[in-house]
């Protein structure tokens, strides 16, 4: 049976280490690379059409940082899940539950309304580092959550 993990002091951030690093890797790329375009691209482009390329690449840019800001917060108060386009907010008391099932991209956390919610902050594929995070957070959950209550 696996040693227990201890309850992580409060507050606590779980980001994924190379979900975090390739997308501002990739930003730093995409806008390098519409700017030097801009610059460097042949007539009959137009300046119009040179401030377009470099919008372009700061759209792709927005796109990646949503893709590089997921995590998870604990606080006293809570959870924050933050995802690509939603961030969720509960109490501990509204926490039931978290699984990493083997395969998955990211855990999912279960909630005393019946919702689902994936936390992408911990990202799978980083194996052991999900492993851990998950077990940190589910000890937070039977600490602080609905299920150690009863």
């Amino acid at each position: 049976m696996p040693e227990p993990v201890p309850v992580p002091s409060l507050p606590v951030t779980w980001r994924p280490r190379r979900g975090r690093i390739v997308p501002y890797v990739f930003a730093v790329i995409v806008v390098a690379g519409a700017v030097v375009m801009a610059l460097f691209i042949a007539e009959p482009f137009m300046l119009a059409d040179r401030i377009a390329f470099v919008a372009f690449g700061l759209a792709v840019a927005w796109v990646l940082h949503l893709l590089g800001r997921v995590r998870v917060e604990a606080d006293e108060d809570g959870l924050t899940i933050v995802n690509v386009l939603r961030t969720h907010r509960y109490t501990w008391p509204e926490v039931i539950d978290i699984t990493l099932l083997v395969g998955e991209p990211w855990p999912r956390l279960d909630f005393s309304d019946g919702r689902t919610i994936g936390a992408m902050g911990i990202q799978g594929s980083e194996k052991a580092r999900a492993r851990r995070a998950t077990a940190e957070l589910a000890a937070l959950i039977r600490e602080r959550g609905e299920a150690g209550e009863g």
